[in-house]
């Protein structure tokens, strides 16, 4: 049984749902770190070590099996280097399913399993998408 696991995510900005996700994991595993990743393919507005710093400011201090790193490599590598079994995605609809899915084969594939958590529905349309587009 695996007793730790990641949640991994660029996080810009870290919202509600994220919350969420850290909060129900967090009763499932002894350990979960939150990872802050670097992603090729968007531009934060901050790096992720101040990403990293600003959900550290957000977590409850009696979550003491919560962690927060920032991370710049895959995500499997992470997991591998530390022998965390688990990946957790939070899902919101069908097309995060999709990707997710195709996510999950791949680090499937590299030794870790994915956990999908489904958003809750008062927390299924909240983006960090729209949230920067609010912030901007």
């Amino acid at each position: 049984m695996a007793h730790r696991a990641v949640y991994p995510g660029t996080f810009d900005p870290f919202t509600a749902g994220h919350l969420d996700v850290v909060e129900r994991s967090r009763r499932l595993f002894t350990h979960v770190t939150v990872l802050v990743a670097v992603n090729g393919g968007k531009r934060p507005a901050r790096t992720a070590v101040a990403r990293a710093a600003a959900i550290r400011e957000v977590m409850p201090a009696e979550w003491g099996n919560v962690s927060v790193h920032a991370w710049d490599g895959l995500t499997a590598d992470y997991c591998r280097r530390r022998d965390i079994g688990v990946i957790v995605r939070g899902v919101r609809n069908s097309a995060d399913w999709q990707h997710e899915r195709d996510l999950a084969a791949m680090n499937d594939a590299l030794g870790v399993t994915t956990l999908f958590v489904p958003a809750r529905p008062s927390l299924a349309t909240t983006s960090s998408t729209a949230a920067q587009a609010m912030r901007a």
